[in-house]
């Protein structure tokens, strides 16, 4: 049952990437570029954790791409906030 949420999210987060590159495309504003690099890394991360078993001990470094996505927004956030103001 895990399996089948992670792919749901997994699919989830890939239709947002899609989304996101498309609204790149449109704007060429990069906080969209940066965004659906974001939901594509959850994407993969959570492809990884359903073909990994649930006790395996390479779950945990699975989650430093999740921190890497995290930042990617955050960091979409400021750059966009900081330009806006100059």
């Amino acid at each position: 049952m895990i399996d089948f949420f992670n792919g749901a999210t997994g699919m989830g987060c890939l239709l947002a990437a899609i989304s996101f590159a498309g609204f790149y495309r449109q704007t060429a504003d990069r906080l969209f570029l940066l965004f659906s690099l974001a939901f594509g890394t959850f994407a993969v991360n959570r492809a990884i954790l359903a073909l990994l078993a649930e006790g395996h001990e390479a779950t945990s470094y699975v989650y430093l791409s999740r921190l890497l996505a995290f930042l990617l927004i955050i960091y979409g956030i400021v750059e966009k906030n900081r330009l806006g103001r100059s």
